[in-house]
């Protein structure tokens, strides 16, 4: 497997990247995540378990059994992966 198909199995799967780009303001609430995402339950809760297996993101305890994300190191690496496909994004829009 190359290493972009590695990276691609990482964090390719549908929201993957969407639930990093929220983390990268700042640790947030799983409800949080859920609101803004406008995500199932199911969903977020299979790719935050994805996204932390692989070191992406880790899990902050909160009282009341309330459960937050936040990234790692190796998920803030993609800061700048994530603004080249905003930028791409615009410029595809403009076709």
């Amino acid at each position: 497997m190359s290493d972009l198909a590695a990276a691609l199995d990482l964090v390719g799967a549908r929201w993957a990247l969407l639930i990093v780009e929220q983390l990268l303001d700042g640790p947030q609430r799983y409800g949080d995540l859920q609101s803004e995402l406008g995500l199932g339950t199911n969903v977020l809760a299979t790719r935050l378990r994805e996204l932390e297996e692989a070191g992406v993101v880790y899990r902050l305890p909160l009282r009341h059994n309330t459960r937050a994300y936040a990234l790692t190191d190796r998920g803030l690496a993609l800061r700048e992966t994530i603004v080249a496909l905003r930028s791409w994004g615009v410029g595809s829009e403009e076709r």
